[in-house]
Protein backbone atom coordinates (compact mmCIF):
# COMPACT_ATOMS: atom_id res chain seq x y z
CA UNK A 1 0.00 0.00 0.00
CA UNK A 2 1.57 3.23 -0.63
CA UNK A 3 0.05 4.90 2.00
CA UNK A 4 2.08 3.77 3.57
CA UNK A 5 5.00 5.23 2.38
CA UNK A 6 3.96 9.21 2.98
CA UNK A 7 5.33 11.11 5.69
CA UNK A 8 3.84 10.75 8.98
CA UNK A 9 2.56 14.90 8.96
CA UNK A 10 1.03 14.15 5.50
CA UNK A 11 -0.70 10.76 6.30
CA UNK A 12 -2.02 12.87 9.73
CA UNK A 13 -3.40 15.36 7.90
CA UNK A 14 -4.86 12.92 5.42
CA UNK A 15 -7.09 11.33 8.17
CA UNK A 16 -8.00 15.24 9.42
CA UNK A 17 -10.61 14.45 6.62
CA UNK A 18 -11.90 11.71 7.51
CA UNK A 19 -14.81 12.32 10.08
CA UNK A 20 -16.35 9.16 11.04
CA UNK A 21 -14.49 6.99 13.66
CA UNK A 22 -15.45 3.73 11.42
CA UNK A 23 -13.31 4.80 9.13
CA UNK A 24 -10.10 6.32 11.14
CA UNK A 25 -10.86 2.59 12.60
CA UNK A 26 -10.44 0.68 9.25
CA UNK A 27 -7.95 2.60 8.40
CA UNK A 28 -5.99 1.85 10.95
CA UNK A 29 -6.23 -1.59 11.15
CA UNK A 30 -5.13 -1.76 7.44
CA UNK A 31 -1.60 -1.87 8.92
CA UNK A 32 1.12 -2.31 11.77
CA UNK A 33 2.24 1.18 11.07
CA UNK A 34 -0.96 3.24 10.25
CA UNK A 35 -2.58 1.14 13.77
CA UNK A 36 0.63 2.67 15.98
CA UNK A 37 0.20 6.28 14.16
CA UNK A 38 -3.67 6.74 14.52
CA UNK A 39 -5.01 4.44 17.73
CA UNK A 40 -4.39 7.41 19.98
CA UNK A 41 -5.48 9.55 17.32
CA UNK A 42 -8.75 7.48 17.22
CA UNK A 43 -9.27 7.14 21.06
CA UNK A 44 -8.88 11.38 21.09
CA UNK A 45 -11.57 11.51 18.16
CA UNK A 46 -14.01 9.69 20.30
CA UNK A 47 -13.19 11.43 23.14
CA UNK A 48 -14.09 14.56 21.83
CA UNK A 49 -16.41 14.17 18.93
CA UNK A 50 -17.85 10.77 20.36
CA UNK A 51 -19.26 11.92 23.73
CA UNK A 52 -16.27 8.92 25.00
CA UNK A 53 -18.16 6.27 23.81
CA UNK A 54 -15.18 4.28 24.20
CA UNK A 55 -14.77 4.32 27.55
CA UNK A 56 -18.53 3.28 28.06
CA UNK A 57 -18.01 0.37 25.92
CA UNK A 58 -14.76 -0.67 28.17
CA UNK A 59 -16.77 0.03 31.48
CA UNK A 60 -19.70 -2.50 30.18
CA UNK A 61 -17.17 -5.27 28.55
CA UNK A 62 -14.85 -4.95 31.47
CA UNK A 63 -11.99 -4.32 29.19
CA UNK A 64 -9.13 -2.52 30.96
CA UNK A 65 -7.37 -1.65 28.39
CA UNK A 66 -9.92 0.35 26.32
CA UNK A 67 -10.69 2.22 29.17
CA UNK A 68 -6.86 2.87 30.00
CA UNK A 69 -6.57 4.37 26.48
CA UNK A 70 -9.79 6.00 26.14
CA UNK A 71 -9.31 8.25 29.57
CA UNK A 72 -5.14 8.69 28.30
CA UNK A 73 -7.00 10.55 25.51
CA UNK A 74 -8.87 12.58 27.70
CA UNK A 75 -12.16 9.78 27.56
CA UNK A 76 -14.76 11.41 30.00
CA UNK A 77 -14.85 9.04 33.14
CA UNK A 78 -18.18 10.96 34.12
CA UNK A 79 -19.48 10.78 30.93
CA UNK A 80 -23.60 9.87 30.99
CA UNK A 81 -25.16 8.02 28.43
CA UNK A 82 -28.80 8.23 27.35
CA UNK A 83 -30.07 5.71 29.68
CA UNK A 84 -28.45 8.21 32.66
CA UNK A 85 -25.50 6.07 33.41
CA UNK A 86 -21.88 6.15 34.09
CA UNK A 87 -18.77 4.02 33.29
CA UNK A 88 -18.69 3.60 37.03
CA UNK A 89 -22.57 2.44 37.41
CA UNK A 90 -21.97 0.06 34.83
CA UNK A 91 -18.50 -1.29 35.67
CA UNK A 92 -20.11 -2.07 39.58
CA UNK A 93 -23.20 -4.01 37.96
CA UNK A 94 -20.75 -6.34 36.45
CA UNK A 95 -18.03 -6.83 39.21
CA UNK A 96 -15.28 -5.14 36.72
CA UNK A 97 -12.80 -4.66 39.79
CA UNK A 98 -9.92 -4.12 37.48
CA UNK A 99 -12.13 -1.24 35.57
CA UNK A 100 -13.38 0.12 38.86
CA UNK A 101 -10.00 0.03 40.40
CA UNK A 102 -8.94 2.26 37.04
CA UNK A 103 -11.74 4.57 37.63
CA UNK A 104 -11.29 5.20 41.25
CA UNK A 105 -7.29 5.80 40.96
CA UNK A 106 -8.59 8.83 39.04
CA UNK A 107 -9.33 12.53 40.04
CA UNK A 108 -12.82 14.24 39.98
CA UNK A 109 -14.57 11.23 39.51
CA UNK A 110 -18.16 11.14 40.47
CA UNK A 111 -18.60 8.05 43.23
CA UNK A 112 -22.25 9.13 43.61
CA UNK A 113 -23.28 9.83 40.03
CA UNK A 114 -27.16 8.81 40.27
CA UNK A 115 -29.15 7.32 37.27
CA UNK A 116 -32.90 8.24 36.89
CA UNK A 117 -33.55 5.20 39.08
CA UNK A 118 -32.00 6.98 41.60
CA UNK A 119 -29.40 4.31 42.02
CA UNK A 120 -25.82 5.18 42.46
CA UNK A 121 -22.78 2.82 41.29
CA UNK A 122 -23.04 1.22 45.01
CA UNK A 123 -26.73 0.16 44.55
CA UNK A 124 -25.46 -1.55 41.46
CA UNK A 125 -22.68 -3.35 43.02
CA UNK A 126 -25.01 -4.37 46.26
CA UNK A 127 -27.84 -5.62 44.25
CA UNK A 128 -25.92 -8.08 42.37
CA UNK A 129 -23.48 -9.40 45.06
CA UNK A 130 -20.05 -8.09 44.05
CA UNK A 131 -18.76 -7.62 47.66
CA UNK A 132 -15.54 -6.73 46.51
CA UNK A 133 -16.35 -4.03 44.62
CA UNK A 134 -18.65 -2.61 47.29
CA UNK A 135 -15.45 -3.30 49.47
CA UNK A 136 -13.51 -1.27 46.78
CA UNK A 137 -16.20 1.70 46.57
CA UNK A 138 -16.42 1.86 50.36
CA UNK A 139 -12.74 2.16 50.86
CA UNK A 140 -12.73 5.06 49.02
CA UNK A 141 -14.84 6.65 52.51
CA UNK A 142 -16.01 9.19 49.58
CA UNK A 143 -18.91 7.05 48.69
CA UNK A 144 -22.87 7.76 50.16
CA UNK A 145 -23.59 4.54 52.18
CA UNK A 146 -26.86 4.84 52.67
CA UNK A 147 -28.55 6.54 49.76
CA UNK A 148 -32.28 6.34 49.13
CA UNK A 149 -33.64 5.90 45.34
CA UNK A 150 -37.02 6.61 44.27
CA UNK A 151 -38.98 4.16 45.73
CA UNK A 152 -37.06 4.31 49.32
CA UNK A 153 -34.77 1.36 48.57
CA UNK A 154 -30.97 1.74 49.88
CA UNK A 155 -28.48 -0.53 49.08
CA UNK A 156 -28.43 -2.69 52.47
CA UNK A 157 -31.95 -2.87 51.56
CA UNK A 158 -30.77 -4.14 47.86
CA UNK A 159 -28.39 -6.47 48.97
CA UNK A 160 -30.65 -7.97 51.66
CA UNK A 161 -33.34 -8.74 49.10
CA UNK A 162 -31.47 -10.73 46.93
CA UNK A 163 -29.54 -12.59 49.61
CA UNK A 164 -26.15 -10.85 49.31
CA UNK A 165 -25.16 -12.00 53.29
CA UNK A 166 -21.44 -10.81 52.83
CA UNK A 167 -22.42 -7.33 51.06
CA UNK A 168 -25.11 -6.96 54.10
CA UNK A 169 -22.28 -7.44 56.46
CA UNK A 170 -20.54 -5.53 54.62
CA UNK A 171 -22.59 -2.36 54.71
CA UNK A 172 -23.70 -3.01 58.30
CA UNK A 173 -19.82 -2.80 59.73
CA UNK A 174 -20.06 0.51 58.36
CA UNK A 175 -22.65 1.52 61.43
CA UNK A 176 -23.94 4.17 58.97
CA UNK A 177 -26.92 2.38 57.33
CA UNK A 178 -30.74 2.76 58.60
CA UNK A 179 -31.98 -0.93 59.40
CA UNK A 180 -35.21 0.49 58.95
CA UNK A 181 -35.59 1.89 55.75
CA UNK A 182 -38.55 1.61 53.82
CA UNK A 183 -39.01 0.42 50.56
CA UNK A 184 -41.68 -0.23 48.48
CA UNK A 185 -45.37 -0.84 50.58
CA UNK A 186 -43.30 0.75 53.45
CA UNK A 187 -41.57 -2.67 54.06
CA UNK A 188 -37.95 -2.87 55.89
CA UNK A 189 -35.31 -5.21 54.53
CA UNK A 190 -35.59 -7.42 57.77
CA UNK A 191 -39.68 -7.93 56.36
CA UNK A 192 -38.47 -8.72 52.85
CA UNK A 193 -35.75 -11.44 54.14
CA UNK A 194 -38.10 -13.04 56.57
CA UNK A 195 -41.00 -13.14 54.02
CA UNK A 196 -38.01 -15.08 51.54
CA UNK A 197 -36.36 -17.04 54.41
CA UNK A 198 -33.22 -15.90 54.12
CA UNK A 199 -31.93 -16.69 57.90
CA UNK A 200 -28.08 -15.83 56.94
CA UNK A 201 -29.33 -11.85 56.36
CA UNK A 202 -32.02 -12.14 59.41
CA UNK A 203 -29.38 -13.00 61.45
CA UNK A 204 -27.37 -10.36 60.33
CA UNK A 205 -29.92 -7.74 60.92
CA UNK A 206 -31.09 -9.40 64.12
CA UNK A 207 -27.27 -9.03 65.65
CA UNK A 208 -26.95 -5.91 65.75
CA UNK A 209 -29.40 -5.23 67.92
CA UNK A 210 -30.28 -1.96 66.22
CA UNK A 211 -32.98 -3.34 63.99
CA UNK A 212 -36.46 -2.84 65.07
CA UNK A 213 -38.00 -6.62 64.82
CA UNK A 214 -41.55 -5.11 64.86
CA UNK A 215 -41.64 -2.62 63.07
CA UNK A 216 -45.03 -2.16 60.44
CA UNK A 217 -46.01 -2.11 57.02
CA UNK A 218 -49.43 -0.33 55.72
CA UNK A 219 -51.14 -3.64 56.15
CA UNK A 220 -50.03 -4.22 59.61
CA UNK A 221 -47.85 -6.89 59.14
CA UNK A 222 -44.77 -6.80 61.04
CA UNK A 223 -41.44 -9.02 59.77
CA UNK A 224 -43.15 -12.17 61.67
CA UNK A 225 -46.15 -11.77 60.03
CA UNK A 226 -44.37 -12.51 56.41
CA UNK A 227 -42.26 -14.98 57.65
CA UNK A 228 -45.30 -16.71 58.86
CA UNK A 229 -47.56 -16.11 55.83
CA UNK A 230 -44.64 -17.87 53.39
CA UNK A 231 -44.05 -21.22 56.19
CA UNK A 232 -40.70 -20.07 57.47
CA UNK A 233 -39.89 -21.94 60.07
CA UNK A 234 -36.41 -21.29 60.77
CA UNK A 235 -36.82 -17.65 60.32
CA UNK A 236 -40.04 -17.25 62.96
CA UNK A 237 -37.64 -19.47 65.51
CA UNK A 238 -35.00 -17.24 64.83
CA UNK A 239 -37.68 -13.33 65.15
CA UNK A 240 -38.76 -15.43 68.29
CA UNK A 241 -35.83 -16.09 69.94
CA UNK A 242 -34.95 -12.11 70.04
CA UNK A 243 -37.20 -12.52 73.01
CA UNK A 244 -38.20 -8.74 71.36
CA UNK A 245 -41.12 -10.28 68.87
CA UNK A 246 -44.77 -9.16 69.58
CA UNK A 247 -46.23 -12.76 68.53
CA UNK A 248 -49.84 -11.08 69.41
CA UNK A 249 -49.92 -8.16 67.26
CA UNK A 250 -52.95 -8.02 64.66
CA UNK A 251 -53.31 -6.85 61.30
CA UNK A 252 -55.58 -4.20 59.80
CA UNK A 253 -57.96 -6.96 59.64
CA UNK A 254 -57.75 -8.34 63.07
CA UNK A 255 -55.24 -11.40 62.30
CA UNK A 256 -52.97 -12.52 63.99
CA UNK A 257 -49.45 -14.78 63.17
CA UNK A 258 -50.55 -17.45 64.94
CA UNK A 259 -54.35 -17.72 62.94
CA UNK A 260 -52.53 -17.17 59.50
CA UNK A 261 -50.30 -20.02 60.51
CA UNK A 262 -53.52 -22.08 60.90
CA UNK A 263 -54.76 -20.50 57.83
CA UNK A 264 -52.06 -21.78 55.52
CA UNK A 265 -51.24 -24.88 57.16
CA UNK A 266 -48.31 -24.49 57.93
CA UNK A 267 -48.24 -26.81 61.77
CA UNK A 268 -44.37 -25.93 62.57
CA UNK A 269 -44.76 -22.98 62.39
CA UNK A 270 -47.80 -23.01 64.63
CA UNK A 271 -46.06 -24.87 67.21
CA UNK A 272 -43.85 -22.34 67.44
CA UNK A 273 -46.13 -19.75 67.65
CA UNK A 274 -47.71 -21.86 70.18
CA UNK A 275 -45.30 -22.53 72.86
CA UNK A 276 -44.72 -20.53 75.69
Amino acid sequence: MLLVLLPTELLLQLVMFLEKETDISSLSRTCIRLYSLLDSLLYRHNAQTSGSSAILWAAKMGNETTARLSMREGGDINVVDDTGRTPLSYAAAKGFQAVIELLIETENLNLDSMDPRGWTPLFWAAENGHEAVVKLLLETRNVSIDPKDFWGRTPLSMAAQNNHDTVVKLLLNTGKVDMDSRGYWGRTPLSYTAAKGYNTVVELLIQTDKVNVNSMDPRGWTPLFWAVDNGQAAVVKLLLETEKVNRDLKDFWGRTPLSIANQNGHKAVAELLSHT
